[in-house]
């Protein structure tokens, strides 16, 4: 037999606000870690609906890669060497797709 407990923290906000953070916190790390034509590259941003999730935010970005990888590595990829990212964000549901170069990695949760 399993005993399965379950704790709740009051959270000082609303499923709405916590939303609105969350989007925030994501453009700020994405804008911390670009710089010197590296990081990420917002492509396109816009609300969307979906008959199943509702509304959410549907974001495409470039994560450009080149120097955070490792020296060898850099030798033999191209100089401008990056990832997209398609994301669309149901709160509390996301769906990502990650493309390079005819690959495709979905990742849905």
């Amino acid at each position: 037999m399993v005993l399965c407990k379950e704790y709740r923290i009051c959270m000082p906000l609303t499923v709405e606000e916590y939303r609105i953070g969350q989007l925030y916190m994501i453009a700020r790390h994405s804008l911390e870690q670009s710089g010197e034509g590296e990081g990420v590259e917002v492509v396109e941003s816009y609300e969307c609906d979906d008959p199943v999730h509702g509304k959410g935010q549907y974001t495409e970005k470039r994560i450009h890669l080149s120097s955070r990888l490792p020296y060898w590595i850099q030798a033999v990829c191209p100089r401008v060497f990056y990832v997209t990212e398609k994301s669309w964000n149901y709160y509390p549901f996301t769906i990502t797709v990650f493309l390079r170069a005819q690959i495709e990695y979905i990742n849905q949760n």
